[in-house]
């Protein structure tokens, strides 16, 4: 099935960011009363910033006074007691700034965000058990990584980003123009005058950043592929010396990760030196003007002073404000992507009890129809009964649909037509969960989790004792190899395990559905990738563990199959020949051909 792109590049609507920024906010719901507190430390850093120059504009015009009076010969005052109580409320006001804004970062980068990022991690893992597995068949794995590593720390220090701009930035540009206003209307307008060129650049430079930072999103997710699947096919790629073409395809995926990246860099870089252009400006400008108010003697030195560095101050949270909004583009493009990942459609909740203790083990195919793609139909019209007790080989060539049966028995694809029934109920009327407990699987692939043999063996039944886990393994023949490991039963192995043989942990997964004891026995492949030997072996353990259970083989050894009580021929999803081995080759059918092609045997 062909691999899909995960996070197809959009252009977004001003609607659809707000309702980005909507869902962030949203996420931070359980930790609303942290950023309540935040913003209460911001009010306070916000007091602060409007009393300190107004206290400096009344030190200085104290100063201004004194010296006036000394010049003129008039009647002078002690000045250092004058200033004394302002100069310390000052100091007071810095001192406090300084503090509270320590203790808002420390609180944003200790608290806020990370309980923000680990809820929202939370539920991506809660999402990924709900997700159909053709969702998870469709989507590499280095893409889900970068989502819940890389996507959501952006996300995470977006908090820091809307606290600023939509509490500190904005309140503290409100606060400051009122107080600039109030101390001298025509200053204050030169001031404000370029506020809205400096938003509008901010705004216009950050918004080109934005698909930049998509594309550097997107070729981080490609890197995170690239090095998951060179790890994961380590042994292959040294086998087949192709190191240097996995270095390569690395390099590429890095390159185009870093020119997305600097361009965004590049672009996102310039709004905070634009803003700091016009801040100079303006701070020229109020300078010429004020003092030539001030000569003029329309405004106190003091005034002047005060607007001058209300300026100053005004030009921080314009800065800090355009830089955020050159972020907001980053966090914006990694929103995108995980709020995809959590709108993914679920798999439907089916609603069913199902007693495993009373399941006798009937299987129908009732005018089964699937497809993987609608424009390309797999299965037509299947239709077989599986009777209690019975093996039901399949078998056909590569792509003839046998492992899709599979997945339909097992509920991880809906069929588009038609009816699986189990004794006689339909499994769209059963809970997924309990209707997949009524299988136990052996794959081609084995899978083993890193956890002690006894862990592994166990997964289909957490509450084994360590005697039925023993006798499960005796069963599966694997009982004597796994007393010669190092702890034995104990040992802690992997998927990654190179000390045990593809063999050896085909014979662990075999345990495994033994111990599980279902009524109902999937086997796909499941002694495909192992020596004769060990052949001999698994099927002494199968003959025992099919007794009295409806099976289900699939295998291209036909040898496997010779004893099953029904073999199906498929061929392009179609049953094309049904009956037993003998029956079937003396039909010198398509089932024929194929065990001729295997033993070289004339039929």
């Amino acid at each position: 099935m062909k691999r899909r792109t995960l996070h197809p590049e959009v252009q977004m609507t001003t609607r659809e960011k707000l309702s980005i920024y909507g869902k962030l906010i949203l996420e931070a719901r359980p930790i609303w009363k942290w950023l309540v507190l935040s913003c209460f430390l911001c009010l306070i850093i916000i007091a602060c910033a409007v009393i300190s120059p107004q206290l400096m504009g009344e030190v200085t015009n104290a100063i201004y006074d004194y010296w006036s009076a000394s010049v003129s010969g008039g009647e002078t005052f002690p000045l250092v007691q004058a200033i004394a109580p302002t100069l310390l409320l000052l100091l007071l006001s810095y001192a406090l700034s300084s503090v509270v804004r320590w203790l808002n970062m420390y609180l944003m980068n200790n608290v806020v965000s990370h309980h923000y990022t680990c809820a929202i991690r939370i539920r991506m893992s809660d999402k990924i058990r709900r997700l159909p597995v053709k969702f998870v068949d469709g989507t590499p794995v280095g893409q889900i990584l970068e989502n819940m590593t890389g996507d959501v720390s952006a996300m995470g220090n977006s908090i820091h980003q809307i606290v600023e701009i939509l509490v500190q930035g904005v309140l503290q540009l409100i606060f400051i123009a009122a107080a600039m206003l109030l101390e001298d209307w025509r200053l204050g307008l030169i001031v404000l005058a370029t506020a809205p060129l400096s938003f509008l650049l901010s705004v216009k430079i950050s918004g080109a950043s934005g698909k930049y930072h998509r594309a550097s999103l997107r070729e981080s997710a490609e890197i995170y592929s690239v090095v998951e699947e060179s790890y994961t096919n380590f042994a292959t790629t040294k086998a087949y010396n192709l190191e240097q073409a996995m270095e390569e395809k690395h390099s590429q995926a890095n390159r185009r990760q870093q020119a997305a990246q600097a361009k965004a860099n590049f672009v996102t870089s310039l709004v905070q030196p634009s803003v700091t252009l016009l801040g100079a400006l303006t701070y020229l400008a109020i300078n010429l003007a004020g003092g030539y108010l001030a000569v003029q003697g329309v405004v106190p030195i003091g005034v002047v002073v005060t607007i001058v560095l209300f300026a100053r101050q005004f030009s921080a949270p314009m800065e800090q404000i355009a830089n955020g909004l050159s972020q907001m583009q980053r966090v914006t493009a990694a929103s995108i992507r995980v709020f995809h990942f959590l709108d993914q459609p679920e798999e439907d909740p089916r609603k069913g009890e199902v007693d495993p203790r009373q399941i006798k083990g009937e299987v129908v195919f009732d005018h089964v129809a699937f497809s993987y793609n609608p424009d390309q139909p797999l299965i037509r019209d299947l239709n077989f009964v599986a009777h209690p007790g019975q093996t039901i080989a399949i078998v056909g060539p590569t792509g003839a649909g046998k492992t899709t049966i599979v997945n339909l028995l097992m509920g991880f694809y809906d069929i588009t037509a038609g009816d699986i029934l189990i004794d006689g109920r339909p499994m769209s009327q059963m809970s997924r969960d309990q209707a997949r407990e009524l299988f136990g699987m052996v794959l081609q692939e084995t899978w083993l989790f890193r956890g002690t043999v006894a862990e592994n063996i166990a997964y289909g039944r957490p509450d084994a004792t360590r005697e039925e886990i023993i006798q499960a393994c005796d069963d599966a023949y694997c009982d004597h190899f796994i007393r010669t490991l190092p702890q034995g039963y104990d040992t802690v192995i992997g998927d990654e395990t190179t000390t045990l043989s593809g063999g050896q942990k085909q014979l662990l997964t075999i345990a495994r559905a033994i111990l599980a004891d279902r009524r109902l026995l999937i086997l796909d492949e499941a002694t495909s990738n192992v020596d004769t030997r060990t052949e001999i072996l698994i099927q002494k353990a199968m003959d025992k563990l099919m007794q009295g259970r409806t099976c289900f083989v699939i295998a291209h050894r036909l040898s496997t199959i010779v004893s099953a009580d029904r073999i199906l021929v498929i061929r392009d999803g179609d049953i094309v020949e049904q009956g037993t081995h003998q029956q079937l080759l003396a039909k010198k059918g398509f089932y024929a051909q194929l065990y001729a092609s295997q033993y070289d045997e004339t039929i």
